[in-house]
């Protein structure tokens, strides 16, 4: 019984605080430049010549990392429509544990986490080896443009509260 109480108090919060979440100001509609900005980098980004598959994985990862639920709603989706198995993005979070993903794709994953991770680590020298001993040069610079290209999305979304379409 004395564990009922505080579960229903919590219920009862996250209820009252999702029925009253602020609407907040959509950042790239009240500001068409910001729009175009964003849009230039995403242009670069997914036209850097990065397999299509491991650049619908960054930018998944890099959602779940940051909590954006709108990024992660979209890129799974994204992902799933050119042939990513369901499997895979089911487990990208524990990708380090399983064998599901080449050493390409876990270099290039441990860059982006890095990247996306900054504050904690910085980029370490084991990973940005790691990394470039599966990347080329401009794969190098595709994975952490691309990731700098999500983590901003996902800010975006997330300072706006966009909601899941």
């Amino acid at each position: 019984m004395l564990f009922i109480q505080p579960f229903i108090m919590l219920v009862c919060f996250k209820e009252e605080y999702i029925n009253n979440i602020m609407k907040r100001i959509n950042i790239l509609q009240a500001d068409p430049k910001a729009l175009e900005a964003m849009l230039g980098l995403e242009k670069y980004a997914s036209n850097s010549g990065l397999d299509h598959k491991l650049y619908e994985l960054i930018k998944t990862r890099a959602s779940q990392i940051n909590g954006c639920a709108y990024c992660l709603n979209m890129h799974t989706r994204d992902a799933m429509k050119i042939g990513e198995s369901a499997q895979r993005l089911f487990l990208l979070d524990a990708w380090r544990e399983t064998e599901l993903f080449t050493p390409k794709e876990r270099a290039a994953l441990a860059l982006s986490e890095a990247v996306t991770l900054v504050s904690v680590g910085h980029v370490p020298d084991e990973v940005y080896q790691e990394a470039a001993e599966h990347l080329s040069e401009k794969e190098l610079i595709a994975v952490v443009m691309a990731t700098v290209t999500i983590n901003s999305w996902n800010r975006i979304a997330i300072a706006s509260r966009s909601e899941l379409d």
